[in-house]
């Protein structure tokens, strides 16, 4: 079966792609008289409106790993995965509902300082290092997705593409800030839009209306949409994806940097909301985009399986080879869909770059060298984004060593998202709870899920935990048909070795479904915090309630209609702290101090 390659109109749509890109970077760098202030270059001046943010918010997290990662997952274990769809809907009422109020009520910059206002500094340096040590990992694997994609399909050199994008990404860091950042994103889902749309049109065409691409998926077991076993150790069940999916999400949409830095640079809480909101109409869409192009790739090769058949070396590469069978007559187009692929990542290397070098000169260096000329200050951030560049880019080298994308990805976030969001929970929902709960509740959840993570990876689950379907390679005239043949055989023979040679613990512990690390990481978090908080006098401390979630935190949400005469949360007294300027702490873009001149508080709480 011959595929396409890539034509020099497929070069011209991609580098249009990375031009457009790098322009709006620029155009905000000088734009209405450049960023004046680091509030300006970190919080777009806090006047960002909701649906910018909105798109934004979709585009980070639906970086190449989504684009290449979802299609292959539901042609391999079916629709079950399209179950997010109520995942996300938890998630974002959790963010929205209950870390949102917080956060945009005390006008922080950086998550990580809520965690020093309400506990002490030792836990804000926990959060912080943990932040970076998850930032790097799952970089890397961002930066490792798309470069597959280009090797699958055009045979770009693999490393060379990996190099390329670090390099891209640590340079247009030093750009525009975070309104640059906000509008390439709105601009990079639009490609991310087109890339899908492209491939879904072709693919109903091709086999003859959307009838055929369903009737196919039926009858090969792909709509698979309801499965409510209970077992914790079964991969994808209703179960694991609404409970595991929910906590492993919150601790992205609710605590982590990258992400609530864009909400909180909304104009007014209303606006935040409604941002978190919009946007989850655009996760929807995405993953129904997927699930179509997941289907069609199966209704197109249910006889022959590209994976089986040795065409493509992994799963992950049978989106791009599907783009370039099919889309083989129309030139541009397969680069529409690598552009597509590059574009998510893009955003979200440049803002991790810029978050870990933010981070590292705010909560490393800024305290212990407090010497430093805001000049310094701002050669060793752009000093540390190179740094982070080059570590990102060896990230890469070892996600290339790790399994199938998606997975890795989320087990990551699993493993060190999940104990942030026990802290960040404990810190926010329970009065009592005390900085030694805090310390002992983090590390004992760190410690069990990095155990059953990293055991996990060590021993794969079986697969009758994963359950993949059928693949079937009987229609393939390549006269590759005995691979398909003779691995039958010996795939059984293979699991029945390693049964053998499996520990007890094995089977049962590490098998847990990967959604589970940050369930796991997150209750143990919570539940060792409060009995440690309980046991070391934690009912006597005396908590201000602006740390925590109140009544009224979501009676206002009722009031946005009525004329708001008597503003009571307007002004927060910050004088019981001793706090660096307002915004200009913030660990997600690159932190050059612009020309603070005017050291003006700034509560940021307008409700």
């Amino acid at each position: 079966m011959a595929i396409g390659h890539f034509s020099v109109w497929d070069y011209v749509v991609f580098g249009a792609m990375l031009l457009i890109s790098a322009v709006i970077g620029v155009y905000y760098a000088f734009a209405g008289g450049g960023q004046q202030t680091s509030k300006d270059f970190l919080m777009g001046g806090r006047s960002m409106s909701a649906l910018p943010v909105a798109l934004s918010l979709t585009a980070s997290f639906m970086s190449a790993v989504t684009v290449l990662g979802t299609p292959a997952e539901i042609y391999r274990f079916g629709a079950i995965f399209c179950i997010f769809a109520i995942t996300y809907l938890l998630v974002v009422v959790i963010s929205a509902e209950v870390f949102l109020p917080v956060f945009y009520r005390l006008g922080i910059t950086s998550t990580y300082e809520y965690l020093e206002l309400r506990f002490n500094k030792y836990l804000r340096l926990c959060g912080t290092i943990l932040f970076i040590i998850q930032t790097i990992l799952y970089t890397g694997i961002v930066i490792y997705a798309p470069a597959l994609a280009l090797n699958q399909v055009t045979g770009f050199d693999l490393w060379g593409a990996v190099v390329a994008t670090g390099v891209v990404c640590t340079f247009y860091c030093t750009l525009g800030g975070l309104k640059a950042v906000v509008w390439t994103d709105v601009f990079q889902v639009g490609i991310m839009v087109a890339g899908f749309s492209s491939v879904i049109i072709r693919a109903v065409v091709v086999q003859g209306g959307i009838g055929r691409i369903l009737n196919d998926s039926y009858h090969g077991g792909r709509l698979n949409f309801w499965d409510f076993n209970p077992n914790p150790l079964q991969r994808h069940t209703f179960w694991t994806i609404v409970i595991g999916g929910t906590f492993t999400w919150t601790g992205i949409y609710g605590v982590n940097q990258s992400q609530v830095q864009r909400y909180i640079a909304c104009k007014t809480r209303f606006q935040a909301k409604l941002s978190l909101y919009i946007n989850l109409v655009g996760l929807w869409a995405i993953l129904v985009c997927a699930m179509f192009c997941g289907l069609a790739m199966y209704s197109i090769y249910r006889d022959c399986d590209p994976w089986t058949a040795k065409h493509v070396s992994a799963p992950d590469q049978l989106m791009p080879y599907l783009v370039l069978d099919i889309l083989r007559d129309f030139p541009g187009v397969p680069g529409l869909f690598v552009a597509s692929a590059y574009s998510g990542t893009l955003s979200t290397v440049s803002s991790s770059i810029n978050a870990l070098a933010a981070v590292t000169v705010e909560d490393l260096i800024k305290p212990y060298f407090s010497s430093l000329s805001e000049k310094k200050l701002s050669w060793i951030s752009k000093g540390t984004s190179l740094f982070y560049g080059g570590i990102c880019i060896a990230m890469a080298a070892l996600a290339s060593l790790m399994g199938g994308l998606l997975q890795a990805a989320l087990s990551i976030f699993g493993m060190v998202g999940g104990p942030l969001l026990g802290l960040f929970t404990l810190g926010i929902l329970s009065p009592f709870a005390n900085p030694i709960g805090a310390f002992v509740g983090l590390i004992g959840g760190f410690t069990v899920s990095l155990w059953v993570g990293i055991g996990a990876q060590i021993y794969p689950p079986l697969p009758e935990r994963t359950m993949p379907l059928n693949l079937s390679t009987m229609g393939c005239n390549t006269g590759s048909n005995w691979t398909a043949t003779t691995v039958m055989p010996t795939l059984t023979t293979v699991i029945h070795l390693q049964a053998a040679e499996r520990p007890v613990l094995v089977d049962y512990w590490y098998s847990l479904s990967y959604l589970y690390f940050s369930t796991l990481g997150t209750l143990v978090t919570i539940v060792l915090g409060m009995i440690v908080s309980l046991l070391t006098g934690g009912m006597k401390q005396n908590i201000s309630r602006r740390f925590l979630l109140t009544k009224e935190d979501f009676m206002s949400n009722f009031s946005f209609s009525k004329p708001q005469t008597n503003k009571k949360v307007e002004v927060l007294n910050w004088k019981p702290f001793t706090m660096a300027d307002e915004g200009t702490d913030n660990p997600v873009f690159n932190h050059m101090e612009m020309n603070i001149t005017e050291n003006k508080k700034d509560s940021g709480a307008h409700i």
